[in-house]
């Protein structure tokens, strides 16, 4: 499974999205801030994907996932946040990132975890794999 750097500000939420994550096979490092995520990628080496709340004190999560992207410009991201303004979706996707509005289904989470990590999109359940 893979490597994911979480960073949400509310500990309910970081706690939340990090045992789901953990549940299924992945590492998990769950940090509440900008710098500190910072430290983290400089101190363990960059994971294979992020996940980050957008509305994240001092710096937001679009800034942060451009300086988290300085020297891995190729490690998707998956933004989660309360923001459904069209604006910050559309932010969102123009960093090439998946983005969820809280609150969202925990198999949601999981699918864009799933399709930012392999690359393929997750089938819909109207949709056959055979």
């Amino acid at each position: 499974m893979a490597r994911l750097l979480v960073v949400e500000d509310d500990p309910d939420v970081r706690d939340l999205i990090s045992m789901r994550l953990v549940m299924v096979g992945h590492r998990v490092i769950a940090m509440p801030d900008a710098d500190l995520a910072l430290d983290s990628v400089d101190q363990f080496g960059a994971p294979d994907a992020y996940v980050l709340d957008v509305g994240l004190p001092g710096m937001d999560g679009f800034d942060l996932l451009t300086r988290l992207r300085r020297g891995h410009e190729d490690i998707p991201a998956i933004f989660v946040s309360a923001s459904a303004r069209e604006r910050d979706i559309l932010r969102g996707h123009e960093l090439g990132a998946a983005y969820l509005t809280k609150p969202f289904a925990a198999h949601a989470l999981l699918d864009a975890v799933d399709e930012a990590i392999t690359g393929r999109p997750i089938p819909s359940v109207t949709e056959h794999a055979w």
